[in-house]
């Protein structure tokens, strides 16, 4: 599902471009996460992009994953952020700030009873069109598919991997 606020794109405030509290491009599903796109990479030459990741209770947010072509720095605005790297696991809050490394096994997944917001930079940007492809009918996170998918944008996704973490800690895909 994909939604759009009145206000999708920065606005310009005497030459400077800003993007109004609320605005932006919103896809994913309410009931489980909601991504907006706070800086696409294609508006910033290719270098950076910026997402806000919005999760319900105890919701994954991707399969583990592998980039080969991105380092992604998470920084929790509200909710408990739990995170996989490398077999390792971690549960931040507010204000923290999370690195994930390309080349390095991950995911991430609300790990508390309420909302989890957290602000996503995407160092060089790209990937996020991964995400808005994967908030369309039809671009859930399906095995035989997203594979394939995945590997155009540089990565690499384990599925059997992320089932001990749905299991553990009572996760919804």
């Amino acid at each position: 599902m994909t939604t759009e606020p009145s206000q999708t794109a920065p606005i310009s405030r005497i030459g400077i471009r800003t993007l109004a509290a609320g605005a932006g491009e919103v896809t994913g599903d309410p009931a489980l996460a909601l991504d907006r796109y706070l800086v696409d990479s294609r508006d910033a030459g290719g270098r950076v992009a910026l997402v806000e990741h919005t999760l319900a209770p105890r919701v994954l947010a991707a399969p583990v994953h592998l980039h080969t072509r991105e380092d992604e720095y998470s920084y929790v605005l509200e909710g408990s952020l739990g995170v996989f790297q490398d077999d390792a696991e971690v549960v931040v809050g507010p204000g923290e700030l999370v690195f994930k490394p390309r080349g390095h096994w991950h995911t991430f997944w609300n790990a508390g009873d309420s909302q989890l917001r957290v602000l996503e930079l995407i160092v060089p940007g790209g990937i996020e069109q991964l995400f808005r492809m994967l908030a369309e009918p039809g671009g859930e996170y399906d095995p035989d598919s997203l594979p394939e998918l995945a590997a155009e944008y540089g990565c690499e996704v384990d599925f059997d991997r992320s089932m001990p973490l749905v299991e553990r800690h009572g996760l919804a895909m």
